[in-house]
């Protein structure tokens, strides 16, 4: 097994990278199989939209905060760990937006993909699943659409369901709803298309972001799962996803 280490600028990773390769030898990271992230959960996923489609697995070893992503760090028996490791595939969303004057953008979201207003005023949005009208306004601050590995990040914070990690579906959830003030969104199952054009996008301008890319007053955006992109993440047995998600669900 051919491994590269890939750190964040953090004091704490740069440390960490410092002690491993004192320890482990090393190849490029076009030539690994496995390529071990040394930060937190957004080092984590810049490197899951780096090495997308290119059939190498993904192991985090936390050197951030949270570290949800990441694995435990130490530095002894790394290679014996990343054998025994458990493998997740993970699928991303495809974000497509259509921004004022028509021209159209395309990018990838491994956690959500979300719209905030731009603005003092609340957004307006019409939702369609699937080229059908469900809701004729949302009158909101924004909503997001997130995968499973997503449901315990910025979804979880704006009151979302958590997803275990293979279930077949996208959590649908509005952010600061004010009209209708008690819906609280929708699971959607992972095969559907979800349509949100911006009503009154002029005076109440909106941006959408997919993970780390965002796109300034769009118009309209249309977001899928696409099942022939792939990453892979390995965690340890006694700490895989499964298990952290089942957790994050009796914190109290």
């Amino acid at each position: 097994m051919k491994f590269a280490f890939e750190a964040s600028d953090a004091e704490d990773a740069q440390q960490a990278l410092s002690e491993l390769r004192s320890h482990y030898s090393t190849v490029a990271s076009q030539d690994a199989d496995v390529i071990v992230v040394l930060g937190g959960d957004g080092s984590m996923l810049r490197a899951l939209h780096t090495y997308m489609n290119s059939g190498k697995m993904l192991y985090g070893l936390n050197r951030g905060s949270i570290g949800f992503l990441m694995n435990e760090f130490a530095v002894e028996l790394l290679e014996q760990r990343i054998l025994n490791a458990v493998s997740t595939i993970i699928h991303p969303l495809v974000m497509e937006v259509t921004l004022a004057g028509g021209k159209a953008e395309r990018a990838y979201a491994l956690n959500e993909v979300s719209l905030l207003r731009q603005s003092y005023q609340a957004a307006k949005l019409q939702i369609s699943v699937d080229d059908r009208v469900r809701m004729r306004e949302l009158i909101c601050d924004g909503i997001l659409l997130a995968t499973p590995q997503g449901s315990t990040a910025y979804n979880l914070s704006a009151h979302g369901p958590i997803l275990p990690i293979n279930a077949p579906l996208l959590a649908l959830t509005p952010i600061s709803p004010f009209r209708p003030r008690r819906w609280r969104g929708a699971l959607l199952p992972n095969r559907a298309k979800l349509t949100i054009d911006v009503l009154d996008a002029d005076k109440r301008p909106v941006n959408a972001v997919a993970d780390h890319t965002e796109f300034k007053t769009v118009e309209r955006v249309v977001a899928w799962e696409d099942p022939e992109s792939q990453c892979g993440l390995l965690f340890d047995p006694d700490h895989s996803w499964d298990e952290r998600i089942l957790a994050e669900q009796f914190q109290y």
